[in-house]
């Protein structure tokens, strides 16, 4: 077991990339059994400031003490034999291998489990029941919600032992009650003497459970304090240098042209189980529906089928009154529907491609940007460019790997490449997950401004606020099948809340 934290400091910590100073001179520190909120908007540096904790990134300058004694902490081993674990924002997960499997790799070199398969089980339930974290230990990873991945990140920090954890974007994937829970389960935690970091965007968060806040912005720490002095207000407004107003819908959608309408639809899951059970939904030009739901009530397979990721057992899925289920994806893209998929990362990119090369990835054979097959270099160059600037891209250029983008101006390469091609029907799963509200504030803005445009669009959000601000009608999503839908105008937290749970809407219940 390594040494107790009782305290944590980063000192004139120091860090750069080609064009980019991403930390600049960043003094923290940390006391044991507290919980501190690092904020920032996307790219001001967290995330950064943390992996040079967690040793996966080396300083130019600055020294970290523990314990009043200066370590040097050369890569992640070396961060767990002090007892510190990251939950990172991207998962650092293998998906062909089991959650077993994944939780082995990392206690391999310590002598009691030496890649013991079953005692790594029986630990992983072990931690599971301690702290509430219910995940299948069989499953393969690939076959998981993105919720459930974030379980495992956890389970796997939480049995190597660390005693300070660094949480990026914890809630960014969980439901409501599940982040009430966390919330409950860190305390928890830092009551025992746990030590905590909590980076999130979610500002409600922030004040439930954090004791101090340090601020970002543009790799400098501009403010450290007491989190019980702010508001959520003022804690938006230090982050981001400017009041926030997240848009709303305003004028009543006049929709009533179907342009998607999915019919009795059956469709399997991963794990060979029925996802979709009978699904029914349309979805008008002019309008956004939203899904409401817990995660894995169907959400992923509602939208892999519409996109022709995965196939249905029966059913149809009619775009302009025309049958397009179980169409190879490029026949759905060439048919006018887009897609910003749940995980940015890996299905929305291609992180080692540049963002010119992921912004013209659906189009780069189509004219004006190729000619008889070959690639017109001026023209995707002038192109790549205008969009960067239209959608306020932050990157030092447009052959920057999408890699080293921070998750909000990965979403607005995503939403430049999906709205610039004028669909006739927008699919958007999870499309403010992880940003800051600046970043959310932009993302609802093109939604809406595309809306206006008599696109269709079907929204999936486990956010209920994102639902009832841009929303026409709430569909809730439950064991496959649509429980019922919902104008905005009669909708509520409550009855979404209690249709989520599968407690039909009755009024007694309500």
């Amino acid at each position: 077991m390594s040494e107790i934290i009782s305290k944590l400091e980063m000192k004139k910590i120091t860090k750069k990339f080609p064009g980019v100073l991403a930390c600049n001179n960043i003094d923290i520190y940390l006391k044991s059994g507290e919980i501190l909120a690092l904020l920032g908007e996307n790219g001001a540096g967290k995330t950064t400031l943390m992996n040079v904790l967690f040793g996966l990134y080396q300083p130019e300058h600055g020294k970290i003490f523990i314990n009043d004694k200066q370590v040097i902490i050369n890569s992640p081993s070396t961060a767990f034999k002090y007892g510190i674990g990251m939950v990172h924002q991207h998962f650092m997960l293998v998906p062909n291998l089991t959650v077993v499997e994944n939780v082995a790799l990392g206690l391999i070199g310590k002598r009691i489990f030496k890649l013991d398969l079953n005692k790594v089980r029986k630990r992983i339930e072990e931690v599971s029941k301690e702290y509430g974290l219910s995940v299948n230990p069989n499953a393969y990873i690939w076959q998981l919600s993105v919720g459930e991945q974030q379980r495992v990140e956890l389970i796997k920090v939480l049995c190597l032992g660390a005693n300070l954890l660094i949480l990026d974007e914890p809630t960014a994937a969980l439901t409501p009650q599940e982040t009430d829970e966390l919330i409950v389960l860190l305390k928890q935690m830092a009551e025992k003497g746990r030590s905590i970091i909590f980076i999130s965007h979610k500002l409600n968060e922030v004040k439930a459970v954090s004791n101090r806040v340090c601020v970002l912005r543009n790799g400098s720490l501009v403010y450290e304090g007491k989190t019980q002095k702010h508001s959520v207000a003022t804690l938006a407004e230090k982050m981001a240098g400017r009041e926030i107003y997240m848009p709303t819908l305003k004028e009543k959608s006049q929709a009533n042209s179907p342009i998607l309408e999915i019919k009795n639809v059956f469709a399997k899951g991963n794990m060979g189980t029925m996802a979709l059970d009978g699904l029914s939904l349309t979805v008008s030009k002019g309008e956004i529906v939203g899904i409401a739901g817990v995660s894995g009530n169907g959400q992923k397979e509602l939208a892999d089928v519409i996109n022709g990721i995965s196939h249905i057992e029966r059913g149809k899925i009619l775009l302009n009154s025309k049958n397009i289920a179980n169409l190879a994806p490029q026949q759905i893209i060439n048919k006018g529907i887009g897609y910003i998929p749940e995980d940015r990362m890996h299905e929305g990119t291609i992180p080692s491609f540049s963002v010119k090369e992921n912004i013209i990835m659906k189009d780069y054979n189509k004219k004006p940007l190729s000619k008889k097959m070959f690639l017109q270099n001026s023209i995707i160059e002038k192109y790549s460019q205008k969009l960067i600037s239209n959608f306020d891209i932050k990157c030092p250029d447009n052959k920057t790997m999408c890699a080293s983008l921070s998750g909000g101006n990965v979403q607005k390469v995503i939403l430049a490449r999906e709205l610039s091609r004028k669909p006739k029907m927008l699919i958007a799963a999870y499309p403010i997950r992880g940003l800051d509200l600046g970043a959310a504030e932009y993302v609802h803005e093109q939604l809406l401004e595309a809306r206006s445009e008599n696109v269709g669009i079907l929204l999936i959000s486990e956010e209920l606020d994102e639902l009832l601000d841009i929303c026409d009608r709430i569909a809730v999503i439950y064991e496959g099948k649509i429980l019922e839908i919902l104008d905005r105008d009669i909708a509520t937290k409550t009855k979404l809340g209690l249709l989520m749970a599968g407690i039909k809407n009755e009024k007694k219940a309500i």
